[in-house]
């Protein structure tokens, strides 16, 4: 029987009780991962100069989003010094928390756009408890698979879905059919071995049950981007306005881009959410296929360190941690960038480290002050 790709993953990394050299330098010290660090504070500060730009120098905005930035490095520093095995105690806590939030933001949620995503929090803003259900639940899904045998069996497998179909459930009644919610889950469980023929069973049976999700559960808007993605121009100044415009943007960037500060289709309000959503948008008009290409190898380098990480870890809650966080920033990497190049529907997710909004920066890196730990802590 010959493992799959996932299991080769979790099997070249050392194991348990393998002897490690010690490194008693000062960023192990620290706790810290000096490349990983290094890549984040980059992305930040290339995150807020484009918000700079994109919100007309608008820098109350900016410096929102900085103190975002500094929560979000403050949080990555005290997570990086607790050691996994802390982690592996609180996790289930952590998720309860998270799922009371949802609780919470379905009962006294603020609504806006026509969904309750948000509680405000007197003093300090408001915040989304979906971004922190992506934190917890990779946590939890790690923390529950570490404890048998891999591959998982089928019972594990089942307890897994259950896991991720309750907060899927709580944000679905939002309306918000956030599917970034459970991609943390999602692939915690691929690379904790689960076989092929599970996986190509579950995406056959998804496919089967499409037409029944697209009739009962999609909302018209939703329908409508679909729709959209395959003619924008049936809709030029409704649906599909925004895919359009961000074409324009991207086009327009050309080879070296419009320069820094400079871009037209933002600055003039053509381009919607150019702070938000379509941030890619506004960067490639700017600075053009060579500045995309740059923040792409950041990008990568980021995805890269983090399996490099979860590769190298010596128990199974660090590599399915690490190699789920890795895989997850390029998800939302990929699912961004599709969207604003019109080759995927609409669906509101940022794109990481550059889009304006708190939670998603915070959570984001807090969860890489989580992998530092388990690079560190040996």
């Amino acid at each position: 029987m010959i493992p799959s790709q996932q299991y080769r993953f979790l099997r070249q990394a050392l194991r348990d009780g393998r002897s490690i050299k010690t490194d008693s330098s000062r960023w192990t010290k620290l706790h810290l991962d000096p490349w990983l660090l290094c890549f984040l504070i980059l992305n930040s500060i290339l995150g807020l100069m484009v918000i700079y730009s994109a919100t007309a120098a608008d820098t109350a905005m900016v410096m929102r989003q900085a103190i975002s930035f500094g929560v979000g490095f403050t949080l990555l520093f005290i997570c990086a010094q607790i050691p996994p095995k802390v982690y592996q105690t609180i996790c289930p806590y952590l998720y309860m928390i998270a799922i009371f939030l949802l609780l919470v933001v379905l009962a006294v949620g603020e609504t806006r756009m026509g969904a309750k995503r948000w509680i405000s929090l007197p003093g300090i803003g408001s915040m989304q408890p979906s971004e922190f259900m992506k934190f917890a639940l990779p946590l939890m899904m790690a923390w529950y698979f570490s404890k048998y045998a891999f591959p998982p069996k089928f019972v594990n497998i089942v307890v897994a879905l259950v896991m991720m179909l309750v907060p899927f459930i709580l944000v679905a009644l939002q309306p918000d059919l956030n599917i970034g919610l459970i991609i943390p889950g999602i692939f915690v469980l691929f690379l904790s071995g689960m076989s092929w023929s599970l996986i190509l069973g579950s995406l056959s049976a998804l496919a089967v049950a499409a037409p029944f999700l697209w009739i009962f559960f999609l909302q018209e808007y939703q329908k409508k981007r679909v729709l959209t993605l395959f003619d924008p121009e049936s809709d030029a100044l409704g649906a599909g306005w925004n895919i359009i415009q961000s074409k324009i943007a991207i086009g327009s960037g050309g080879i070296s881009g419009k320069g820094y500060l400079s871009g037209t289709q933002s600055h003039l309000g053509y381009l919607p959410e150019h702070h938000t959503d379509f941030i890619m948008s506004t960067y490639a008009e700017e600075f053009g296929f060579i500045g995309v290409f740059i923040l792409f190898s950041l990008f990568a380098a980021i995805i890269i360190r983090c399996l490099m990480i979860g590769l190298n870890c010596f128990h199974n809650f660090g590599r399915l941690y690490a190699g789920a966080i890795g895989l997850t920033f390029f998800f939302f990497v990929f699912l961004n960038s599709g969207m604003v190049s019109g080759i995927l529907p609409v669906t509101g997710d940022p794109l990481p480290l550059m889009s304006y909004g708190g939670t998603a920066v915070i959570t984001m890196l807090a969860s890489m002050g989580i992998v530092m730990s388990i690079h560190t802590h040996k």
